[in-house]
């Protein structure tokens, strides 16, 4: 049986909240070793945001699963020696503080890298660890307005939307950082040198802002929001309510989907509207959304569940979980009494092993410093000098 494909990376997390944490659970999911090391004090105040289930709130748990923890003050001297210790057995650090805090703790990347060499040190911020920006504080809603994508988000004439699935954080913090670390771990294999991976989510929201810039280079500046191929500036591609309240979306870009559509609907007359723009396109549209408001989502889904033609219902998370398609995927588990998602990548001749739930802060303390050769009386000590 083959290993679990990250076996025998050993990852020390010191990120807190959303997009650390999520990247790095990624990395527990296909066989990393993940040390999640907290402060003495509050720790990943995550820990508590939210709904509670039991001691910890779902939100800490359905990002931190898989992982070890260890409760460190880095401001003590002695806290600072240990993770020095760490570092020797690890191959990746990964931050979110602002820039220089690490180095205020004489814990950045020079230090580590002089201590070894081949260590991945993967720096996780809003604006990134240089630049005029980046000292300043900042959320999800703020990369994605500095970056021109919010303003893409939203209906013709409104104001922006603030979507619910975190762009900035996701796509730039916790994917973008794993693309970044997992380069430079490569690297690191093959040279036996590391890097310093600087991961700005505010970067990363831009440089996948694509259509947008293909606006700007094709005509100078954006649409107007709602306008454009991809957020209803033409009849084929949208979003439409139903007679109960609900939406269909309907994603027939290409003709061959559209005539089906107009078929489906009964409206051959509608085939020649399909990237209509202006005057022509907002009669269609309206056209097309009367015609939706006629029947329940529910009828045309049974509708066009028998067309291949690109219109499908817009469900409720509640109703994704238990969708047969994603259940048939395996993409929702329990860990620990909670469903989860699963890992999302299929590797071949890989099945996911049913993680841990969430340790307790410092719950792994003993085994870990027993690993780097301290004995009981050590640890007690450690621990009555509030240092772990």
């Amino acid at each position: 049986m083959r290993p679990k494909p990250l076996h025998g990376l050993r990852i020390l997390d010191l990120t807190r909240l959303l997009p650390g944490p999520l990247a790095t659970q990624h990395l527990a999911d296909y066989g990393a070793e993940v040390i999640k090391i907290e402060d003495t004090c509050a720790g990943d105040y995550a820990r508590t945001m939210g709904a509670m289930n039991g001691a910890t709130s779902y939100f800490y748990q359905v990002v931190n699963r898989g992982k070890k923890s260890l409760r460190l003050d880095l401001k003590n001297e002695a806290g600072r020696a240990l993770f020095l210790r760490l570092v020797a057995s690890a191959d990746v650090v990964v931050e979110g503080f602002r820039p220089g805090v690490m180095d205020k703790l004489g814990l950045g990347y020079a230090t580590l890298a002089e201590a070894k060499p081949a260590i991945v040190y993967c720096s996780i911020s809003g604006y990134g660890q240089t630049g005029p920006y980046a000292q300043r504080a900042g959320h999800d809603i703020n990369y994605l307005g500095y970056s021109g994508v919010l303003d893409q988000i939203g209906a013709p004439g409104g104001p922006p939307a603030i979507p619910n699935l975190q762009i900035g954080d996701l796509l730039g913090g916790s994917l973008s950082a794993l693309l970044g670390l997992l380069v430079a771990v490569i690297d690191a294999k093959a040279t036996g040198r590391g890097r310093h991976v600087d991961v700005a989510m505010t970067d990363a929201a831009l440089a996948h802002a694509i259509f947008p810039l293909v606006e700007v280079l094709a005509h100078g500046g954006v649409r107007p929001r709602g306008e454009d191929l991809l957020t209803g500036g033409v009849p084929c591609y949208g979003v439409y309510e139903t007679a109960d309240g609900r939406h269909m979306a309907v994603g027939a870009l290409e003709e061959k989907f559209w005539l089906l559509v107009c078929d489906t609907l009964g409206r051959p007359d509608l085939k020649a509207a399909h990237l209509a723009t202006g005057t022509d396109g907002r009669q269609a549209r309206n056209e097309v959304a009367a015609i939706f408001r006629s029947r329940t989502q529910a009828e045309w889904v049974d509708i066009f569940d028998a067309v291949d033609c690109c219109v499908t219902p817009v469900l409720r998370l509640e109703e994704s979980l238990a969708n047969p398609h994603i259940i048939a995927r395996g993409m929702v588990v329990e860990v620990g009494g909670v469903r989860q998602f699963a890992p999302p990548v299929r590797l071949s001749e890989f099945e996911p092993e049913a993680a841990t739930a969430v340790p307790e802060a410092g719950g792994n303390s003993d085994e870990i410093l027993a690993g780097l050769g301290l004995n009981a009386a050590q640890i007690a000590r450690l621990r009555a000098d509030a240092v772990i």
